[in-house]
Order: structure tokens, then C-alpha cells, then sequence
């Protein structure tokens, strides 16, 4: 239910999190993790996210509805920030924003204040706020078996080109060879499109992922997001070789630097696969290079 309120009022919501005062932070400052929990349900999500965790750095952020009914930015300025310990924000349309991290013993306590806005009610923006702190909660708390990779490369090519050797069918087969000599996708790029990403394993059976495009801004970002795997040349979406990968974002992030494309590329990896992506990513990233520079 939607109000007129007359003044903005001062909201603060809490959690305790069974973490490290140092994950927490990773996980609350990070653009990768903010869009695995940033949404006060499931059929609201965060598509994309920038944050320059210092004392007048900006952070912007779109959330929408999975249905593509309806999405906003939520942004601003940060005014203060103490590594491990306290943010204090400006949001774009002037309200304050305040969380506090205190560290226990072997918890976190996140503390959350902020200005409400003069529409809704002041218990729907209490819910919506609570939902999302939970939601972090949540999601620090079951992130244990995975890691975030980060590989990045320099590339002499304008990203237009970059994007058209990453994406294009013929040239997408020969830089991901390096995962599997068979490797290909079924389905195209475009935002909530689903895509297959297959290869031929050493039994000749089909394997691979069951994945959607969760965006795409060309020129500047694409994420995949993980549902489930293809086993036998079938979908499977439920299972525990399916919850090794589910929800885990595979993120490419394209910058103009000095006339050069930077190509960043961050995944979520289980544990027991880091040493094989830490391997193959960076020969799969010097073909792209090779690739584009010819």
C-alpha cells in the first residue's frame, strides 16, 4: 500500500552473520556478490553493479523484476568509509544511508540505517530493506565451496571487436577449444535469452551447462548465470552435481584504456575446479588476444 508521508523518517534494520568481518566486507563492497544478493525476492534481481568502496566514490546499481515488468538505478556517492567497520552514502536522490559492521567473536553484526523516500509506506520500506539485508545474510552464509576468479588481458583491438571474437559462433568455437576441443553454444546473446554451452567429453557423450543471459549492455557488460548442466546430452536442473554450479555467474566486463579494449572476466568456481580454471582461462584469454589482433 502506497502513503504520502511528510518527512523522511530514519530506518534501522540488523542482522547477525556467521562469517569473517573480512568476507562480509568483500561480499557487501564486491559488484560480482552484489548481484547474486542484492533483491528482497526471488523474482527481483540485480542485472549489473559498480562500486568504488572509498571515501567519495560512486556505486550504481539496476535491479529489476525477473519478468521485465519493472526496474530502477539505485546510486550515489559514498561520503565515509572505514575499511572493515562503517559506510556512510548519499543516494542520487539525497537520501542517507549508514551501515555499520561490528565484529564478534565469530560473527558479524551488520547495522543498517537509512533515510525512507515519501511514497511508500514506511513498513514497506522497512520489509524491502530487512528482505535484501537477509538476503546478504543468506547468501554469505552458504557462499563456503566457491571462489571468485578474476582474470583480465589487454587487448590492441576496439571492443566492438573484442565482443564480435568472443560471441560470434565461428571464432567463440576456436578460443573456448581450450575448455574442450568440441566446445559451442546453442542459443544467442541477447538479455533473459537462455543459452546452452556444450562439448563433446571422451565417452562421446554431449555435456555442458544449462545457462541464461542475465545482461548484456553491449560495449560494457555480459553475465551468464549457471541454472544446470547438460549430462548425456540431457538437461539437468536439480541434483548435487547441479547445486555445485547453480546460480554462479560467469561476468565480462569491457573497458576502453589507453585505445585498448581491457577485458576483465570474473567467475564463481567451486573449490575443486580453481586449479583447472586458473589454468585454462588465461590460455583461453591470449587466444582471444591473438585472435583479435591478427
Amino acid at each position: 500500500m502506497k502513503t504520502e508521508l511528510n518527512s523522511k523518517k530514519l530506518i534501522t534494520i540488523e542482522v547477525t552473520i556467521n562469517s569473517s568481518i573480512e568476507k562480509v566486507w568483500e561480499y557487501w563492497t564486491n559488484p560480482h556478490y552484489i548481484l547474486h544478493w542484492n533483491h528482497a525476492s526471488d523474482d527481483w534481481q540485480t542485472t549489473w553493479a559498480e562500486n568504488t568502496a572509498v571515501s567519495g566514490g560512486s556505486f550504481s546499481s539496476h535491479m529489476e523484476a525477473k519478468d521485465g515488468s519493472f526496474g530502477f538505478d539505485f546510486y550515489g556517492i559514498h561520503t565515509r568509509i572505514e575499511k572493515f567497520s562503517f559506510i556512510e552514502s548519499t543516494l542520487g536522490d539525497g537520501r542517507i544511508m549508514r551501515v555499520k559492521f561490528t565484529k564478534q567473536v565469530s560473527t558479524v553484526n551488520v547495522t543498517e540505517s537509512f533515510e525512507t523516500e515519501l511514497t511508500n509506506s514506511i513498513e514497506l520500506q522497512r520489509e524491502g530493506w530487512l528482505s535484501i539485508l537477509r538476503s546478504f545474510k543468506s547468501y554469505v552464509e552458504k557462499s563456503v565451496n566457491s571462489e571468485l576468479l578474476n582474470f583480465e588481458i589487454s587487448i590492441s583491438a576496439p571492443v566492438e571487436k573484442v565482443e564480435a571474437v568472443m560471441f560470434d559462433d565461428k571464432t567463440y568455437k576456436e578460443w573456448t577449444s581450450v575448455f574442450n576441443p568440441a566446445s559451442r553454444y546453442e542459443g544467442d546473446w541477447s538479455k533473459g535469452s537462455k543459452i546452452l554451452f556444450l562439448g563433446t567429453g571422451s565417452d562421446g557423450e554431449t555435456g555442458g551447462m544449462v545457462s541464461r543471459i542475465k545482461e548484456n549492455i553491449p560495449g560494457r557488460f555480459v553475465s551468464i548465470e549457471h541454472l544446470g548442466i547438460i549430462k548425456d546430452g540431457l538437461e539437468v536442473m536439480n541434483g548435487p552435481e547441479v547445486d555445485v554450479w547453480k546460480g554462479s555467474l560467469e561476468n565480462y566486463t569491457f573497458k576502453t584504456v589507453d585505445g585498448s579494449t581491457l577485458l576483465s572476466v570474473d567467475i564463481d568456481s567451486d573449490k575443486n575446479f580453481i586449479s583447472y580454471f586458473m589454468k585454462t582461462w588465461p590460455e583461453a584469454l591470449s587466444k582471444i588476444k591473438s585472435i583479435c589482433e591478427k
